[in-house]
């Protein structure tokens, strides 16, 4: 009797460990397909015919979050599948965290200038890495301040100081 109730179970814990190994390498697609999960930050744009590994993209992206792409992804396909740097982007220093097979943490900073003109720079000058699995794409950045979030703010400091202004004079009156 307890054999019965017990190899649900079993079966259940045996399933959810094989799901929770993480890889880094995957060869084809995934079952699914999927290319978007609405609900969370995984993106699968992997390839059913070849070596597929997982990347992240964080920062100052449109879509950022984590990426199963093709071993042969550019690191500006990888900027395209994210919805591209947004206007706050730090262009001039996109980095590269990468865990070296000693264990040891490596960062590999690059212009972007360097991917858009990769064909024209010479072998010598060439910083454009190549992804490897595991790696994670940091695009830096701040937010900016336009015109309009100017004003926005100094509209509500004035309207504030008239309110106090007409709060006094109505105390004074009485």
């Amino acid at each position: 009797m307890k054999l019965k109730i017990l190899s649900p179970i079993i079966l259940i814990i045996l399933f959810n460990t094989l799901q929770a190994q993480v890889k880094d390498y995957e060869l084809g697609a995934d079952v699914l397909g999927m290319r978007y999960n609405p609900q969370g930050g995984y993106y699968n744009y992997s390839d059913p015919e070849a070596v597929n590994i997982k990347v992240a993209v964080w920062g100052w992206v449109r879509y950022p979050g984590k990426y199963t792409v093709p071993s042969y992804t550019t690191v500006s396909d990888l900027l395209s599948l994210s919805g591209g740097p947004s206007d706050a982007a730090d262009l001039e220093d996109l980095r590269i965290y990468r865990v070296n097979e000693d264990s040891t943490q490596s960062m590999i900073k690059f212009n972007y200038n360097d991917l858009l003109y990769e064909s024209k720079l010479l072998s010598r000058y060439r910083k454009v890495p190549k992804l490897d699995a595991g790696d994670i794409l940091v695009v830096p950045g701040e937010p900016r301040m336009y015109f309009r979030d100017n004003f926005n703010i100094w509209m509500s400091v004035f309207s504030v100081l008239i309110s106090l202004t007409i709060l006094v004079l109505n105390i004074v009156r009485k």
